[in-house]
């Protein structure tokens, strides 16, 4: 049997088809002002990478912000549930889940199945989710690429930002310019910040071993790093973790299938 998940975030539309325990295709796409053209855009990507057809797929589940309006849906639930079924999915020891996209920041617990024990959400305001880092980025001349490989270099005099306001962190980040404070430290700064704002978040959920990291977030390592010092936990990411929702997606329309087809026999 084949599954699509299909995840439609405040910034990108993530598509995975799944075929029984194989991962046949993904796809990652700019989310638009239209939720139904995201997901038609992330399905089709996908559905050509496999050199499927959307009548072969047997059931699609959708997740994220849009997942009401995902038109060829049979089913939708929420990104919380999903991200804990696919970390877990690709990792049975996970246990907590940091996931971190452009305007939200989730800690999620689960079980040895990944169904969900606790979560908790940030306030969402942009300061702190992956929008403050961009807004750093964009600030600073830099790609957001690189803005966390360049926040762990030529570090030696710290300075402090505002993880609690985006308005006054940019205020904060001009100020430290014009004082001849360097590039780097102010990333730094920024990263020290919104990692400081990450630990206290998973602190109210409550951190327990392994924990991974999903979203797009994850593919800064200036915030993995500090993260894994600040909760003196290594942190967990996969090959592709802005997917894991998607993925969670395409695993409960597998046990969707199963529960029908269970009920024909």
């Amino acid at each position: 049997m084949i599954t699509a998940g299909v995840d439609i975030g405040s910034l990108t539309g993530k598509a995975l088809l799944l075929k029984d325990r194989t991962i046949l295709s993904w796809s990652i796409v700019p989310t638009s002002y239209d939720s139904v053209e995201t997901a038609n855009h992330a399905i089709g990507d996908a559905l050509n990478e496999a050199r499927l057809s959307l009548s072969q797929v047997d059931y699609v589940v959708s997740t994220g912000y849009g997942r009401v309006v995902v038109p060829f849906a049979n089913k939708n639930i929420s990104e919380i549930s999903c991200h804990a079924r696919g970390a877990c999915w690709l990792n049975p020891d996970v246990r907590t889940i940091l996931d971190m996209g452009g305007q939200d920041c989730k800690g999620i617990r689960c079980d040895a199945s990944g169904n969900v024990t606790d979560f908790v959400m940030n306030d969402k305001c942009a300061a702190g989710a992956g929008r403050y880092l961009e807004i750093m980025a964009e600030l600073l001349g830099v790609s957001l690429d690189e803005i966390g490989r360049l926040s762990l270099i030529g570090n030696d005099n710290p300075i402090a930002i505002s993880s609690t306001c985006t308005v006054f962190a940019r205020s904060e980040i001009l100020r430290h310019l014009r004082e001849g404070t360097s590039r780097n430290a102010v990333l730094a700064a920024a990263h020290e910040a919104l990692a400081a704002r990450i630990h206290g978040l998973l602190k109210k959920v409550g951190i327990e071993r392994e924990l991974m990291f999903t979203g797009g977030v994850a593919k800064n390592v200036g915030i993995v790093k500090r993260i894994e010092r600040q909760t003196g936990l290594e942190v967990k990411t996969v090959f592709e973790p802005q997917i894991i929702g998607a993925l969670g997606a395409a695993l409960f329309g597998q046990k969707a299938l199963e529960r029908d087809q269970s009920r024909i026999r």
